[in-house]
């Protein structure tokens, strides 16, 4: 059975890693919903999540892989798990009028995101929600303000929740 899921990796902060990493992903042609890198508190080390959509047999088979990879450290699965995890998003809407300024301003508040810039007829909204939610803002304007906006999305980043590790 397809089903989302999500991994995270310590893995050594060397050049090549990230493309090796990717690699293997779509070697089992998979594709990759999102990927995000970054350093933690060592510097030779950095943590890659990754959001995926895949069976179980084959999912069960990709981590194997990453356990034997030289450059993994650590192999984190988040599907199962409690964990905290968020996606950086960032939507700009244009032609703009006055009464949709207004709108705009009232479904920041009720999103609990925030209006980042913006001039007399575009906004650029942040949002930092999890994916559920970002998907629910898109989907409100899409209906509101089709054809009038940009999404970038930058991908989830997740660390175990303190639940789980007691």
């Amino acid at each position: 059975m397809m089903k989302k899921r999500w991994i995270s990796l310590l893995v050594e902060n060397e050049v090549g890693v990230l493309a090796r990493i990717s690699g293997l992903f779509s070697g089992k042609s998979y594709n990759l919903n999102s990927l995000t890198v970054g350093p933690t508190e060592d510097h030779t080390i950095s943590r890659m999540t990754i959001s995926l959509t895949g069976d179980d047999r084959t999912f069960e088979q990709i981590k194997k892989q990453l356990n034997r990879s030289i450059e993994v450290i650590k192999v984190i699965d988040f599907t199962n798990i409690a964990a905290h995890m968020k996606e950086v998003m960032y939507l700009k809407l244009t032609n703009c009028t006055e009464q949709d300024l207004v709108e705009i301003k009232y479904v920041t508040e009720v999103f609990g995101v925030t209006m980042v810039d913006y001039d007399r007829t575009a906004v650029l909204i942040e949002s930092v929600q999890n994916e559920s939610k970002n998907n629910d803002l898109i989907r409100f304007f899409e209906k509101h303000f089709v054809n009038r906006f940009e999404i970038v999305r930058g991908g989830s980043v997740a660390i175990e929740s303190m639940r789980s590790c007691q």
